[in-house]
């Protein structure tokens, strides 16, 4: 006999349009949109699919990009085996949020996400864990596709491993730390456009600790990259971002970010341009999936500076 089947599917979008002034020109945009499907096809089988259409600057188009496609079979209690494209478990802001970005506390994700210092994805298998005991415990082992293999296929005989634990041992309060390893190839091309010129052993390390409770949110990371090669030797790069909130009046939430980046000055293929940038902004909850924001942010980089103002408008359907 077969088992039961449950085939409860849910279908959300999300969708954010705005205005950026940056060296006195005024430029509208429409953000990405993001088609989020999830369906329950078992009492312990699931799958999620996240699918975002946006504009590159670069191609001057739209393009699609598949962000995830996971299958979640919760073998036992709060632990489940975990198969496909997926966000690497190795930033709280990366396995916190997708790309619909009327979550996001900010309008934009932080630089260290910009400047290429972790692996975003990882397509591959791996065993998870939520809420377990009494300090909440979550834990998560990844094994996949390294950065030096193409989306799906993997022409990289060595594979990344992903590894992070966090605990909540009061409520909204969550400490976490992750490690990542990956041999990347000689000749590879990484992130869509670096190609290394020789093997990197890559090791990256990473700390976060987040309260969102009912008055004050604070979030912060550091992540430490370290690219080994046998010319240059140990190379590390370090960046961070903290970001601070306060809700007035229920759906007012004033804030400020800081961020940091700093770069080993041989680096293997990052770009090097140390950065540091202060943003402040205020956030309008019209209600849970509808969301404006408004913004000024002052960043000083190596190659120059600037300053920005911008206002999203950011929906969920």
């Amino acid at each position: 006999m077969w088992p039961s089947i449950c085939t409860t599917k849910k279908i959300r979008g999300f969708v954010d349009v705005g205005a950026i002034t940056e060296n006195d020109t005024l430029s509208f945009n429409l953000g990405e949109f993001d088609l989020f499907i999830t369906s329950e096809l078992s009492d312990n089988i699931s799958f999620l699919s996240e699918t975002v259409f946006k504009y590159d600057s670069t191609l001057e188009e739209f393009k699609v990009s598949i962000e995830r496609v996971i299958i979640n079979y919760n073998y036992k209690g709060n632990h489940s085996l975990v198969l496909g494209k997926q966000h690497t478990q190795i930033s709280y802001w990366n396995e916190s949020y997708h790309h619909g970005r009327v979550f996001f506390p900010t309008t934009r994700k932080p630089f260290l996400f910009g400047s290429n210092f972790i692996p975003i994805h990882t397509t591959g298998v791996g065993f998870q864990g939520l809420n377990l005991g009494k300090l909440k415990l979550g834990y998560t082992l990844l094994v996949g596709n390294g950065l030096g293999s193409k989306e799906i296929v993997d022409n990289d005989k060595y594979k990344s491993v992903t590894a992070s634990v966090h605990i909540k041992p009061i409520d909204k309060f969550q400490i976490g730390l992750s490690y990542y390893n990956d041999i990347i190839s000689d000749s590879a091309k990484i992130h869509k456009k670096y190609i290394v010129d020789e093997k990197i052993k890559q090791q990256i390390y990473t700390g976060s600790v987040s309260y969102f409770g009912s008055k004050y949110e604070v979030l912060a990371e550091g992540v430490l990259l370290n690219n080994k090669t046998v010319s240059k030797g140990n190379n590390q790069s370090f960046a961070s971002y903290v970001y601070a909130g306060i809700r007035l009046k229920e759906r007012w939430v004033p804030y400020v970010r800081l961020d940091y980046l700093n770069f080993q000055k041989e680096e293997s293929y990052l770009s090097i341009d140390d950065t540091t940038s202060f943003l402040t902004g205020l956030r309008y909850e019209i209600n849970y999936l509808m969301v404006m924001k408004m913004e000024y942010q002052h960043y000083k980089r190596d190659s120059g500076s600037s300053n920005q103002f911008s206002a999203q408008f950011a929906i969920g359907f």
